[in-house]
């Protein structure tokens, strides 16, 4: 199987001949990550972004924090720059990107339709907003839904496989927000966004760390078929692999809080097998990666070393390849 086949039979419970994965250069990767020329959800380390939210940046991580959102009062929208998703030079090179690539897995980047709405108006006031400002909530991340729907759209006709975007909704215990409230106002949108997705033959990813378990059932309702989580620990895999295994797809490293960095060699090299075992099967269901920024959370080239010649151990073992 080349790399994109054995990527589309893990997500579809298809038995792939070995297991997907996500690594550092030197190890490889079944993937290739696309992006636009300008894409409107860029997050600077430092400065202002196309929305002119301002960034700031300590210097252990490559992600940055907005400190000075634009969006103060709604009063102020329509003076809101909202970049034009459908400008051809956001797209130079894409296509081109793409048809290079055409071995590997495409995973093409989208917009948040959460983060990008608190980056511009706070997180607090986003919270506030969802109870007594809920109609211009609603059409600001109606906005960002239909601007991922163009996106789609553009990137099927260049030949992408997958579609794929970060909204972190989980604290270390629970929702960020009411899971009512979520499946009153975003759960209906995503449903928009992977329907159009799946409308033009590409799979859904979405990256969500946090103790997301109060959604995911929805999630999958609303047509999502992989969850990139880099923290499962939280959650617990027993509870994540009863409730989940052969219903999604999991595309994740070792608990980048835990057991990653807490953890013993030995630690690391057992917890693949444990959640392997837990999540996924020889029928797909599991897909391994490694954390792009590993000085940012503090992660041991060595440490790294082993989770991906264990991952590729357990590959030998469970597929034969």
């Amino acid at each position: 199987m080349t790399s994109k086949q054995v990527v589309k039979a893990t997500l579809q419970f298809k038995y792939p001949d070995r297991l997907a994965f996500d690594f550092p250069p030197e190890y490889g990767s079944d993937f290739k990550y696309v992006d636009m020329k300008a894409n409107p959800d860029y997050r600077p380390s430092k400065g202002r972004d196309e929305w002119n939210a301002v960034w700031e940046n300590i210097g252990i991580s490559r992600l940055g924090e907005v400190k000075d959102f634009p969006l103060k009062k709604w009063e102020d929208f329509d003076n809101l720059h909202i970049p034009d998703i459908k400008d051809d030079a956001r797209w130079i090179g894409v296509k081109e990107n793409i048809e290079n690539n055409k071995d590997k897995f495409i995973l093409a980047f989208g917009m948040s339709i959460y983060e990008r709405v608190h980056f511009l108006r706070g997180l607090e006031n986003t919270w506030i907003d969802i109870y007594e400002n809920t109609g211009h909530l609603c059409d600001f991340v109606d906005l960002l839904t239909d601007m991922n729907i163009y996106m789609i759209k553009r990137y099927a006709q260049y030949g992408a496989d997958s579609f794929i975007f970060a909204d972190d909704w989980g604290l270390q215990n629970s929702l960020m927000i009411s899971p009512d409230k979520w499946r009153e106002i975003w759960k209906p949108r995503y449903k928009k966004i992977y329907q159009a997705a799946h409308d033009n033959n590409m799979m859904t990813i979405l990256h969500s760390c946090g103790d997301i378990s109060s959604i995911l059932d929805d999630l999958i309702e609303a047509g999502l078929d992989c969850i990139q989580m880099d923290q499962q620990q939280n959650m617990g895999l027993d509870f994540l692999g009863k409730k989940y295994k052969n219903r999604i797809t999991f595309f994740c490293p070792v608990d980048i809080q835990n057991t990653f960095v807490k953890g013993s060699i030995d630690d690391i090299r057992k917890y693949c097998h444990t959640m392997f075992h837990a999540l996924g099967s020889e029928k797909g269901g599991f897909m391994a990666k490694w954390y792009h920024d590993p000085e940012g959370v503090g992660h041991r080239k060595e440490a790294i070393d082993a989770m991906c010649t264990e991952f590729f151990k357990l590959s030998s073992d469970v597929f034969g390849h």
